[in-house]
């Protein structure tokens, strides 16, 4: 045979391909990789639908419009649907080739997502929708396959970042949701008036659960590191910034200790002990990585943080005006009746806030005609200038909910797979 030793074109539904040997073998479709690793015509057909020899020519009988997508994204590393074509029969184009629908973009992902729930089927796995040709389905949609250290470190990240990915990864998110809750049952009983009392007579005991704590939060911290792909991105992620801030506090109120300050000492070293001390609660923000409704929660905010920026206007806007005319009504006018509470602009805007928010605690209230009058509008317009963004929020997410709900089932059926198998 000729391939490997001269040019091969790729023949795809007519429009052609040239590519040198060294560019097939290194190829990221799979399908046309393993091109490389034929000995045979016969082991070549297999993959292809017919070959000329003289040309050393493979031809595909297959879409070439998404094929040019596909291409794009090999070049680009960006693949997205081919726009009028169905978003299925693109897909079966891609599980042909050898690729999944993570490779999508996260736009292309939710359609997709939203087709498959019209049909029916998003509760069925990937190789449920069919792939033409002889390769199974199951082949088509695999990666290049990783091996030694390289295979190793992939599971261990997925272990320990993706906590629906396989049964010992849901075994240590719980581990780590249980040692949050002791963490946070601790520091709420630290606050208690008789705990420095009860501390006293178990302090080893304390001291043990609060070292296993940090010790497992410190070791899990430290391994997702060495395991991530990119350690920059891995240091820029939120989660990962309060994981710091959560166990940092521990180890320098350990160097403060050793070093003679007391925690509950006087003075600026006390002060910084105890606020560190209290700075563990962000442990509880280590739940979001194994709670739907968290996650969700935290996109959403992400999705929409101009409509929070929005909201934040409308309501600071509509603060200053409302607290220069109840300061003005209630004490500046000076009618006889002076109202001590608003005595200032700064003070007037905590009565406007509590208002437009209907929440309305009664130690500020008006007490002129006027004031009232200007009361009964704060608490109007605020039901108003809170209800026009909060419809777009709400719409994002249920948006997020859904695809972080489709990309947990798809996790679910995975691990099903493995536990068969």
């Amino acid at each position: 045979m000729k391939f490997g030793k001269s040019i091969c074109v790729l023949n795809v539904g007519g429009t052609r391909y040239a590519f040198t040997r060294e560019v097939i073998k290194d190829f990221p479709l799979r399908r046309v990789s393993r091109l490389h690793a034929c000995a045979s015509e016969k082991e070549v057909l297999e993959l292809c639908d017919d070959y000329d020899r003289d040309r050393n020519e493979f031809f595909f009988d297959r879409h070439a419009q998404a094929f040019v997508f596909i291409m794009l994204y090999v070049r680009s590393g960006t693949l997205r649907f081919v726009p009028g074509v169905c978003e299925l029969s693109f897909y079966t184009e891609m599980l042909y080739w050898g690729l999944e629908s993570a490779h999508l973009e996260f736009c292309c992902q939710k359609r997709l997502d939203d087709r498959l729930s019209e049909i029916g089927l998003d509760t069925l796995s990937e190789e449920d929708i069919g792939v033409s040709g002889d390769e199974s389905p199951g082949e088509s949609v695999q990666r290049p396959a990783l091996t030694g250290r390289a295979l190793w470190l992939e599971r261990m990240r997925k272990t320990f970042e993706e906590p629906n990915s396989s049964l010992v990864a849901q075994l240590v998110a719980s581990v780590s949701v249980i040692f949050v809750m002791v963490s946070m049952i601790m520091l709420c009983a630290s606050t208690l008036p008789d705990w420095d009392t009860a501390k006293r007579t178990t302090v080893d005991e304390h001291r043990i659960v609060e070292a296993v704590c940090m010790g497992w939060f410190t070791a899990e911290c430290i391994v997702r590191f060495l395991v991530a792909k990119d350690k920059w991105e891995f240091l820029r992620r939120p989660l990962n910034i309060i994981d710091v801030i959560a166990i940092t506090p521990y180890y320098v109120t350990m160097v403060m200790a050793r070093a003679g300050m007391p925690a509950a000492g006087l003075g600026v070293a006390g002060v910084v002990l105890r606020v560190l001390r209290m700075m563990r609660v962000f442990w509880l923000m280590k739940l979001a990585r194994h709670f739907l409704g968290l996650q969700t929660l935290g996109m959403t905010l992400r999705r929409c943080y101009r409509e929070m920026v929005m909201l934040m206007v409308f309501v600071f806007v509509a603060m200053a005006i409302y607290s220069a005319l109840a300061q003005l009504l209630e004490y500046g006018l000076d009618l006889g009746t002076q109202n001590p509470d608003y005595a200032s602009i700064p003070a007037a805007a905590w009565w406007v806030i509590i208002s437009m928010t209907t929440v309305g605690y009664g130690d500020v209230y008006p007490v002129t005609v006027g004031g009232r009058v200007l009361g009964g509008m704060c608490v109007v317009s605020g039901i108003v200038l809170l209800a026009l963004p909060i419809t777009f929020i709400y719409h994002s997410f249920v948006q997020c909910y859904s695809e972080l709900k489709l990309r947990s089932a798809r996790y679910a059926r995975t691990m099903s797979k493995e536990v068969l198998q």
